[in-house]
């Protein structure tokens, strides 16, 4: 085995130790209470000790490039025994899932919202075909994929899509495990939030459903079972929607917006 891999293992079970140690915080910020979860600590050390200031030494060897590549490549090995868990997470909440099936489909159409609001937004900010790729999705995995078969990744839509992609998985587990529970605190339904959680990212649907649990452990079952309900809907009728709805509606608005623009 690579010695700076060993490295990396070692690293990664001293930065969940102190998360851990760290625990679940709740800080209250005027009439709203943010928590956040061992896992934002655990991203905001990595991401602070990975900064070149600290990169010497054997944080070096940590943060080498194959290792770099290692974690992202494997890292779809870690959330799999995780979808399992959600998945076994619904199985005791499904005749009220059921009896409410029709609002997991109709949230679905809450994907278009990044073409009607960011779209527009990313214009105005000065983007061009980069808005493309940035706003079809959350910029997850069939995104990327979308983009990169229609586009490649090397075009300024695969820049757009790539930079999105970077950035919802540096801080986007980190935004809703701040975010769920304010919504929380202006008096929307838990079990819409936890439905709301299933965007199609599993760090960012546990980040929110685990947020709302330690608010309301007494729910936990629910939010858990609705979060991955909505999870493993949003995964196989996501695409459906993007490519048969958010494509072509982005491209009749961008058409609209941008006039004269060449490719």
């Amino acid at each position: 085995m690579n010695k700076n891999l060993l490295f990396l293992i070692a690293f990664a079970l001293v930065i969940i130790t102190i998360s851990e140690l760290i625990g679940f915080q709740a800080i209250p910020l005027g009439p709203f209470t943010i928590g956040l979860l061992p896992l934002v600590f655990a991203i905001i050390l990595t991401m602070f000790l990975g900064l070149k200031l600290f990169r010497k030494g054997i944080m070096k060897k940590i943060y080498s490039e194959k290792n770099i590549h290692f974690a992202s490549t494997y890292l779809i090995l870690i959330m799999l025994p995780l979808m399992a868990r959600y998945g076994a997470d619904v199985a005791p909440q499904i005749r009220d899932i059921l009896q409410v099936g029709w609002v997991f489909v109709i949230q679905e159409l809450g994907n278009l919202g990044t073409v009607f609001i960011g779209l527009p937004v990313a214009i105005l900010l000065g983007l061009r075909r980069e808005a493309i790729g940035a706003t079809l999705g959350i910029g997850r995995e069939g995104e990327l994929a979308y983009i990169s078969e229609k586009y490649t990744l090397e075009s300024k839509e695969g820049r757009g899509v790539l930079s999105i992609y970077i950035i919802g998985t540096l801080f986007g587990a980190i935004f809703f495990s701040v975010f769920a529970p304010i919504l929380l605190d202006l008096g929307i339904r838990i079990e819409a939030l936890a439905m709301a959680s299933g965007v199609g990212s599993g760090s960012m649907m546990s980040a929110a459903s685990a947020t709302l649990v330690a608010r309301i452990p007494e729910m936990e079952s629910t939010i858990l079972a609705y979060a991955s309900a909505s999870q493993l809907l949003t995964s196989f009728l996501g695409t459906f929607t993007m490519v048969f709805l958010a494509a072509p509606i982005q491209a009749f608005m961008y058409k609209k917006l941008v006039r004269g623009d060449k490719k």
